[in-house]
């Protein structure tokens, strides 16, 4: 469609648009197919532009882009078709990211699982984050480097050829068949990746999954500054710069939240800053235990991000190993890690263990005067010589607020880094970036973290640091207030529906401080066969999360999320965050997270309607 079609329909797009596209995670939750996620959107997008639709009412009736603003949202969606149109391309061909290296490592990863060679081109200077050697030593990627002259076409190469250019404006100019990927660098505002050739076109998928697993799509209002300067032919504004007083007092802030003063990172995400807890933890062990086969120790069933990018960099790195470490259920996680880490000293590995307290989604606590010695104890290899020491990576989403790593703490003597999605209570689901600091023992580890996040470019941005700075100084308080509505219904589905099995902390342990607003609920079931009880219980799941929904549908969402200022959210872990665990892993139940703002007696009674309709 010609420009003077297109762009005043964006124009007008961007002028009404929901408030959501701009302020919230996930716009429209309660339209959501998730087999769909990544085309619908843009279907009926498309459909309202044939129509010259630009109405506020029609485009709050869009359903929700992607999954989650890591892998895409409204305003990443229009900025990426707006991109498509312009070079006659199919939308999935054009990407966008927050970060300006990601894009690049994304293909390098491909190229490394399919050994095929990569040549990056670049004019101007290098591009800061093309560390070689860096990205050659740890995350195993090869590739040739070339400066283009002026003027200097790009000959044909034996492999991909991967253009890079730094970029203020938006216009369009030819594709050669010379290169295979084109990658526009926008300042602070992150990148934007064309791939070019019906030839490449394997490689959106993959590409889309790193953005999915190790970074997010460029933010809703960066993507808005492009998408104005693109329609007024305009400059960008890359001087997006991030205020030091946010940053300050996020990094301050998190401090005192984790009782640690130490070294304290924000990223664009909490899988962002877990990708590079990981790959810093490779860095150190490459350098201080080489020739050592790496162990990550991750639970079957916990978030499926934290699982999938755990065997992601399996993949790409040959001596690191990703090792099961059963902690729900009937398994206890103290003699798990127990059990794992006396296999692994014989074997004289590098141990990382990454876990959620309380567990998810079964909200466990493990023992942990057991969790400290069993991770402080000294083991040995099958020489008899002392075995390497475990490093513990504390996903601390659901209870943030609880001290484990300063001085006199339960884990200050073991090597501890803790880490929490933004999205949830940190940012009150405004944002979704995260944050990790760790113990005085990880010093060093923090600072290899640090290295590697700044690599990926996937620091917090701006706004997300401004949100930051307005939402963390009152989250223990949101956290207090929300669990005193979580144990309240808690206590209420006990009392009207005693044979269903709640998994929440018990009184004893809320005065421990492990205060979470989260609970999962599986329902009593029936039926003579196994199956037959699954069936029904999965189905009875659903039942009550559209109900909900139904009955309270500017409250109740149907939503992986939780830690939000205001409302309740449902879901079902095996169908959303368990996406890619093994199937006998996951838990076809209830998970139902409460905000400190919410009509809770109105809930208790739609609940009682869904218990008299059983």
């Amino acid at each position: 469609m010609e420009e003077n079609t297109q762009y005043p329909y964006i124009e007008n797009v961007l002028e009404n648009m929901p408030v959501g596209w701009l302020k919230t995670t996930t716009h429209r939750l309660d339209i959501y197919n998730e087999e769909l996620a990544k085309t619908q959107f843009l279907d009926e997008f498309e459909n309202l532009f044939n129509n010259n639709d630009s109405s506020e009412a029609s485009l709050n009736n869009l359903p929700t882009a992607y999954d989650y603003i890591r892998l895409g949202h409204p305003l990443s969606c229009v900025l990426e078709w707006a991109i498509a149109k312009l070079y006659s391309l199919e939308s999935k061909n054009v990407i966008s990211f927050s970060s300006k290296s990601i894009p690049v490592l994304a293909i390098l990863r491909k190229n490394l699982l399919e050994n095929k060679k990569t040549q990056i081109v670049y004019t101007g200077s290098l591009p800061s984050f093309l560390d070689s050697k860096l990205l050659h030593d740890v995350y195993g990627y090869n590739f040739e480097l070339k400066q283009l002259k002026e003027n200097e076409t790009v000959s044909k190469f034996d492999g991909s050829t991967v253009f890079i250019s730094q970029e203020d404006k938006i216009s369009k100019s030819a594709l050669s068949t010379t290169i295979d990927f084109y990658i526009n660098l926008y300042g602070q505002l992150g990148s934007i990746l064309i791939v070019n050739g019906t030839k490449n076109d394997h490689y959106v998928s993959d590409i889309q999954h790193v953005r999915r697993r190790e970074t997010i799509a460029m933010t809703p209002v960066n993507s808005l500054s492009v998408l104005k300067a693109l329609t007024n032919n305009n400059l960008i504004d890359l001087k997006n710069t991030t205020s030091q007083s946010d940053k300050n007092l996020v990094l301050k802030t998190i401090k005192e939240i984790t009782g640690s003063n130490t070294k304290a990172i924000a990223g664009s995400s909490g899988l962002s800053v877990q990708y590079a807890i990981m790959m810093g933890l490779v860095h150190d062990a490459l350098e201080n235990h080489q020739g050592k086969a790496i162990k990550f120790i991750v639970p079957p069933n916990c978030y499926g991000g934290t699982n999938d990018q755990a065997r992601r960099v399996a993949a790409c790195i040959a001596n690191v190993e990703v090792v099961d470490l059963p902690v729900d259920g009937d398994n206890d996680m103290v003699q798990s890690i127990d059990r794992v880490l006396t296999t692994i000293a014989k074997q004289d590995a590098v141990p990382y263990i990454i876990a959620e307290i309380p567990t998810n989604p079964r909200v466990e606590v493990p023992d942990l005067i057991a969790l400290k010695n069993a991770l402080s104890e000294q083991r040995t290899t099958d020489s008899g010589e002392t075995a390497i020491a475990p490093v513990f990576i504390l996903d601390q989403t659901f209870c943030p607020n609880v001290h484990f790593l300063g001085e006199g703490e339960i884990l200050s003597t073991v090597k501890t880094i803790s880490y929490a999605s933004g999205s949830k209570f940190p940012s009150g689901g405004n944002c979704t970036a995260g944050y990790a600091i760790g113990n005085k023992k990880t010093t060093d580890l923090m600072d290899k973290i640090e290295l590697h996040l700044e690599l990926c470019d996937n620091e917090a941005t701006a706004l997300q640091y401004k949100i930051l700075a307005e939402q963390l100084p009152s989250m223990n308080q949101r956290i207090k207030d929300a669990y005193i509505n979580t144990r309240s219904f808690v206590n209420f589905i006990h009392e009207n529906l005693p044979e269903a099995k709640i998994n929440f902390v018990s009184e004893e342990l809320a005065k421990q401080g492990f205060t979470p607003s989260v609970f999962s609920l599986d329902l009593p079931t029936k039926g003579n066969t196994d199956e037959e009880r699954e069936a029904y219980k999965r189905a009875l799941n659903l039942k009550l999360i559209n109900l909900m929904i139904k009955e309270i549908p500017n409250e109740s969402k149907y939503c992986v999320s939780y830690g939000q200022v205001k409302g309740c959210y449902w879901t079902i872990p095996a169908t959303s965050t368990q996406g890619t665990t093994k199937e006998g892993d996951k838990d076809y139940i209830a998970r139902v997270a409460l905000s400190p703002s919410m009509d809770l007696e109105l809930h208790k009674k739609v609940f009682l309607d869904f218990v008299k309709q059983m």
